[in-house]
């Protein structure tokens, strides 16, 4: 705790300035706008060591009631709202806090029903209803009413179900406004099971969220087939009876969706669907209502048609969609998808001159496709293989510029000779690490920016939460914020999902600032993230393994997560199963450990990756793939495809599971490296500021 008493008070001051020089030293020599600029200049100095010094008070507060020094807390926050008003809420609420500590109860429920009455939209009251409810839950009810949204009053309806469990608009409550807390799903089923005459079309919306989440996608087409009739419930009314086997039912809820919203995109991704449970005649027509109706599912309806067309054996008309699709549509997904099948084709009969020219478009086109960034390198893998070396120099520079954050730039960066490890190179390198830089997220109210600011990120968090409850959907910024307050609390898979699914909006404003966002270290840093840092840090060093390497093995496997557990049983950071993590204790001798816990699961890991590079005489890609899909089936694929070429060798990887995991990983590697180490954020950095307009690709 005094650690952290330090590190927030050194923050607090350090957001004043140092320095303060009077008019009166050097009035002499300054004319009278000179002495006025001074002046003010004079007075923000001041204005900023105040408030950092209101800070620094009521850091200390919040400390010594976390101490349960009431006593001193008071004196911190003596008259502190008047010279800090942003925060008079939570000053209220903590003086509060303060009193009953001291044993002033009189006081401390005076001051509480004070920041009622003056504030009573401040998410600071339900903190307040809370305390004061342990002793008259009338306030409890209170909070429920006003504050639905606030992690305090789920405390609350959590206390309530205890004492009476059949209390469903309580339930409701939880399942609405926080769907991800533990045992919130069981709530969703129980309600959907026992209580469903008494819930509301919304209260079926959340249900069917719920269930979506799970995957349960059967019982979420039936919730949402009672939720309000949005496009996107309808699709997922549809879409869940589909895969739950319904076909008939799905099939009613597609044609619905048709009906109320013919032009919604959400109707396009249902028609699609529809024609796939159809007959091929009937499906041609939904596909052409797509086609001309609905331009952003429109490519891959075209292929849908081509596909229909095959089967019927006109290739006349087949080839007719296709063209279609490459000259209407070259920037789309379909597109690429169907250039880059062509292209593998070509280069498996070893016409590498033509696989090149189909997957060209594909890099120049797709800029934001992971296809296009595969594309991209295989261009200038083809033409090393075929003698044209400033062409292929020209693609993997295109790579790296075009596609920086991807698997495929790593391999253009080690193409190019950039000290960046190769896979049998990786292993050795000890990176130098630059520290992670702090800021204010760019979400949420002055109130909560403030909160977060000076290190009382719990209270922050609670202030963000009840600011957000209630919007159908969050801004990118809010959307960001949120995932790094989760990153905060140690909710490392949801935080990194929240920020990484950012990149699928398709408002152009809310792409605009993904896209801005994403030109920011902050944006990079939080997406990578390295929880955890000191143990993986200690255990890589023991088994001399880049640390960096670990750090994305760790992020592909559990997102940083210590307690989950995978459908197979793995468990922890480095998702270990049990009887691995059994043989490798009793080598080390190891005793008495947790797959749960960090420091032994980093351990245990981290030995068996040491073994996994020591049986392929230290290939990391080879070692990586073992960790996955075990030594004895990558000696098997050895065996079979040599490795002439790494690259080939990573494409022709037979299990769909292990190559994508293989990519990752040294995506997240190549990530790391980027973001953390100088020497690659500099390499970086120079062939970002060269004149990359220039960088063709041939």
């Amino acid at each position: 705790m005094g650690q952290l008493l330090s590190r927030k008070i050194a923050l607090v001051i350090g957001l004043g300035l140092t320095s303060i020089v009077t008019v009166g030293a050097i009035g002499s020599v300054l004319d009278s706008q000179d002495a006025s600029n001074l002046l003010n200049s004079d007075v923000a100095i001041a204005d900023e060591r105040s408030l950092a010094k209101n800070r620094e008070s009521l850091v200390l507060a919040t400390n010594f009631i976390a101490q349960n020094k009431g006593n001193e807390a008071l004196e911190q926050l003596s008259e502190l709202e008047q010279s800090f008003p942003l925060l008079k809420p939570y000053i209220f609420f903590k003086r509060g806090q303060a009193y009953q500590l001291a044993g002033y109860h009189r006081q401390a429920a005076e001051t509480w029903n004070i920041l009622i009455e003056t504030y009573p939209n401040s998410p600071a009251v339900a903190e307040a209803l809370y305390l004061l409810g342990e002793s008259n839950q009338a306030y409890w009810q209170e909070a429920i009413v006003q504050f639905p949204q606030h992690p305090r009053t789920h405390q609350i309806i959590r206390q309530l179900l205890e004492q009476n469990p059949n209390q469903p608009k309580l339930m409701a409550i939880l399942v609405q406004y926080a769907p991800d807390d533990p045992g919130v799903a069981e709530i969703a089923h129980d309600l959907a099971t026992n209580y469903s005459s008494q819930l509301t079309p919304e209260d079926w919306e959340a249900i069917g969220d719920s269930y979506w989440k799970k995957w349960d996608y059967g019982k979420a087409g039936q919730a949402y087939a009672k939720a309000p009739s949005t496009p996107r419930n309808l699709y997922r009314a549809g879409r869940g009876h589909h895969l739950g086997n319904d076909q008939t039912t799905a099939k009613k809820f597609y044609l619905q969706l048709l009906e109320q919203y013919p032009t919604a995109e959400d109707t396009g991704l249902g028609l699609r669907r529809l024609a796939t449970i159809v007959n091929k005649k009937e499906a041609l027509g939904y596909l052409n209502i797509v086609i001309e109706d609905i331009p952003q599912q429109a490519p891959e309806a075209i292929l849908q048609k081509a596909t229909i067309f095959d089967a019927f054996n006109n290739s006349v008309a087949a080839k007719q969609m296709r063209e279609l699709l490459l000259s209407e549509y070259k920037s789309s997904a379909a597109a690429a998808e169907y250039r880059w099948k062509i292209a593998q084709e070509k280069a498996q009969q070893g016409d590498l001159a033509t696989a090149r020219q189909w997957a060209q478009p594909i890099a120049i086109n797709n800029t934001d496709s992971s296809l296009g960034a595969k594309a991209s390198f295989w261009v200038g893998k083809w033409a090393q293989k075929l003698g044209r070396t400033e062409d292929a120099k020209n693609a993997f520079e295109f790579t790296l510029t075009r596609f920086p954050h991807s698997y495929y730039a790593w391999r253009s960066a080690v193409a190019l000779g950039w000290n960046v490890g190769d896979f049998t190179t990786i292993r050795d390198i000890q990176p130098q690490v630059v520290s992670k830089t702090n800021f204010v997220p760019p979400g949420g109210s002055q109130v909560f920016q403030e909160l977060y600011q000076i290190g009382l990120e719990e209270d922050a968090w609670i202030q963000f939460q009840t600011e957000i409850a209630d919007k159908q959907e969050l801004t990118v910024p809010e959307e960001f914020t949120y995932g790094l307050m989760q990153l905060y609390r140690g909710q490392n898979l949801r935080g990194i999902n929240k920020i990484w699914y950012l990149k699928d909006r398709t408002n152009p404003e809310d792409i605009k600032q993904w896209q801005a966002l994403r030109q920011t270290n902050e944006y990079w840093q939080s997406l990578f993230p390295i929880p955890f840092d000191e143990t993986i840090l200690r255990w890589s060093r023991t088994r001399q393994i880049n640390p960096m390497l670990v750090s994305a093995l760790i992020r592909q496997e559990s997102r940083f997560e210590p307690e989950i557990e995978s459908s197979a049983g793995a468990l922890g950071l480095m998702q270990v199963m049990p009887a691995t993590g059994k043989e490798v204790a009793r080598k080390i001798d190891l005793q008495d450990y947790s797959l749960a816990n960090p420091e032994d699961n980093v351990n245990i890991g981290t030995f068996y990756l040491d073994f996994t590079h020591r049986k392929y005489d230290n290939n990391s890609m080879l070692a990586v793939a073992s960790y996955n899909a075990g030594p004895h089936r990558v000696a098997q694929w050895v065996s079979r495809y040599g490795l002439k070429d790494v690259d080939e060798f990573v494409e022709k990887i037979p299990y769909r599971e292990t190559k994508g995991y293989v990519e990752s990983v040294f995506e997240n590697y190549w990530n790391y490296m980027r973001i953390y180490n100088t020497e690659t954020a500099q390499l970086f950095q120079q062939i970002s500021q060269s004149n990359t307009d220039d960088i063709t690709i041939n």
